[in-house]
């Protein structure tokens, strides 16, 4: 029986690379239980069902700045010297039929489910963020009356000409 990996653990292996959600092939060949180099072979023998929209090289710039913000700095000769792969959804679903093996099926299902719990998240947000921002203008118009009448009580009424304090010999 093979052991399901977490949704989780997927969830935390997705990242926004180039405005889209992607995994890595060295987090994606750790989840299939293979090497990342045999990873990437089937995918080089397989390059037709790849399209730019189902997997993308990672440039020089794009993979130091990940590893710096996901690592800290760096340290030499530890990572890869061979750019990495970003899968998007639709080119993990490709991988299964790639790599053809029964935890390869099953894995991909687990990482499908991590998908649809990130997009339903985002979906969340964006219509909270909408209430909220509908909420602003709605009471915008009911605060404004309240501004108005604070800054009324602190302007001071006209006064009628002031009394000296104090003895005054007359």
């Amino acid at each position: 029986m093979i052991e399901l990996v977490p949704v989780e653990k997927i969830e935390n292996k997705i990242f926004q690379i180039r405005g889209k959600k992607v995994m890595l092939d060295r987090d994606l060949a750790e989840l299939y239980g293979v090497e990342t180099k045999q990873l990437k072979r089937q995918v080089r023998r397989n390059v037709e069902r790849f399209p730019e929209d189902f997997m993308f090289e990672l440039t020089q710039k794009e993979y130091q700045d990940f590893l710096r913000c996901q690592f800290g700095t760096l340290k030499r000769g530890e990572y890869s010297k061979y750019l990495p792969y970003a899968f998007t959804e639709q080119g993990v679903a490709m991988l299964s039929s790639v790599l053809n093996s029964k935890r390869a099926v099953l894995v991909n299902i687990q990482i499908m489910r991590a998908f649809v719990n990130l997009r339903r998240v985002a979906l969340t947000y964006v219509g909270l963020k909408r209430k909220i921002e509908a909420m602003e203008k709605k009471y915008d118009a009911q605060f404004k009356i309240v501004f108005e009448a604070i800054k009324k009580l602190l302007i001071p009424p006209p006064t009628e000409k002031k009394r000296r304090i104090g003895f005054h010999p007359e």
